[in-house]
């Protein structure tokens, strides 16, 4: 069992914060939920966080207009510090202040500026979501890196993991190795080519993606 904290952003709660929540706790529109959010666009019971070995996890209780989580939406998520979490028209944050604190702090600091030897300086942070391409999507469902893998996995599950990821990443290695680059007349600016048939590769991975994401999330579906 962990304390957990949420603070709500936007919505006829905003400026609340449900702070030292025992897991599991319940999110939706009924009084009996730990976090109560009078939004008719909110499900009854619309959402779950509990704790396992440490982890905070989101699952969306097939609500009727689903979860968010930074702009994406989601079945079930581990939750990190400064997630925000779209329920209804109700923004939330996951973390207490001073978690959120420390979280700025800790960007800061790995974004700042450094100077190598010599006088080179380098940005650390990742700045191509900031690239006009990107300013239309949402943003980075997970702003902290690459999801860790799962672990105390059967013989069997580890099997069954690696091959689900060795098809996407076969899959991805094959359209990136029939891409073309193509160099504008300015030569400042380099597009890549994709055949149309690989580009059809690509939606099928998606779907096949999401496919199997429904089946792991709802084994019933």
């Amino acid at each position: 069992m962990a304390q957990i904290s949420f603070q709500v952003l936007d919505g006829l709660e905003r400026g609340v914060v449900f702070a030292d929540l025992e897991t599991p706790i319940t999110i939706g529109r009924e009084d009996d939920n730990d976090v109560r959010l009078n939004d008719e666009r909110v499900s009854r019971f619309h959402a779950k966080v509990q704790d396992d070995d440490g982890h905070i996890i989101l699952t969306d209780l097939q609500s009727t207009n689903g979860t968010r989580v930074n702009g994406h939406p989601v079945q079930v998520h581990v939750l990190q510090v400064g997630d925000q979490i779209q329920i209804g028209r109700c923004l939330l944050v996951y973390g207490t202040r001073e978690e959120l604190a420390r979280k700025v702090t800790e960007d800061e600091t790995h974004n700042q500026r450094r100077v190598k030897e010599g006088g080179t300086v380098v940005y650390e942070g990742d700045e191509s979501l900031a690239e006009p391409l990107y300013a239309d999507l949402p943003g980075d469902l997970f702003p902290h890196g690459v999801p860790c893998p799962p672990a105390g996995l059967t013989p069997l599950q580890t099997a069954q993991v690696s091959d689900l990821l060795a098809y996407v990443h076969s899959n991805l290695t094959n359209v990136l190795l029939v891409a073309e680059s193509y160099i504008h007349d300015d030569h400042d600016r380099v597009d890549l080519r994709l055949p149309r048939e690989a580009w059809h590769r690509l939606q099928q991975v998606q779907m096949h993606l999401a496919e199997t994401l429904r089946k792991i999330n709802d084994p019933s579906a």
